[in-house]
């Protein structure tokens, strides 16, 4: 069955493997997560389990979720989501789910937002290619054409079109990543490589989606 946990990004340092590999990883604070609600497919339409993180003042939460948290005798927290399973939940609502719910090597996806940019060109944004840099050109960084000119139904941009705007600060997932350690006392995972978002930002951790894929050079 598929299991995730919710955590929060302290930052990223490195440590050496038995073999003295320096290997660069990604802190994050995991859990402990409470169970609020589990949802069945016979009832919900499909299976998942509702886990929430992160301490909050009981002033700033609104009337709806006190609501929320009381029907289920828990504390109130402060970021909620779901882990879609296979099968129904496990868990009973009010359980607490720890850092050893992984283990070193197990494969993981990692859900967050990313960094927020800012305005940016299409250049940085879309990764188009600058134009002449020569003297007397107008057209260094500019996106280009953006459609036809004539008038009439064909006379306008087309919706879709790759332009200048505001780049990160949206949900992203980096897929099949490797946990390198699990310190279980402090609720520390520590997984190989970068995760999205900057330090202090929440994340889930989930079973990759992917877990048979195999890389090419290692056909």
């Amino acid at each position: 069955m598929a299991k995730g946990i919710l955590g929060k990004k302290l930052g990223m340092t490195q440590i050496f493997e038995a073999d003295g590999t320096l290997v660069p990883v990604t802190v994050v604070e995991a859990g402990p997560c409470v169970v609020l609600q589990n949802k069945t497919e016979e009832k919900d339409g499909y299976n998942a389990v509702q886990l929430g993180f992160g301490d909050i003042k009981e002033k700033q939460v609104n009337k709806p979720m006190k609501g929320f948290f009381d029907k289920a005798g828990v504390a109130p927290v402060k970021v909620v989501r779901e882990v879609r399973l296979d099968a129904p939940s496990e868990y009973k609502v009010g359980d607490k789910i720890a850092a050893d719910i992984f283990a070193a090597g197990d494969l993981v996806d990692a859900v967050g937002v990313s960094r927020g940019k800012g305005f940016a060109g299409t250049i940085k944004r879309h990764n188009f290619a600058r134009g002449p840099m020569k003297h007397g050109s107008k057209s260094h960084r500019e996106p280009g054409s953006n459609g036809p000119m004539h008038s009439g139904p064909g006379g306008r941009v087309i919706k879709g079109k790759k332009l200048p705007g505001r780049m990160g600060g949206i949900s992203a997932t980096v897929q099949r990543l490797t946990i390198a350690k699990v310190d279980k006392d402090r609720n520390l995972i520590m997984v190989k490589g970068s995760v999205p978002g900057a330090a202090g930002t929440f994340l889930l951790l989930r079973d990759t989606v992917r877990p048979d894929v195999v890389k090419a050079e290692q056909k």
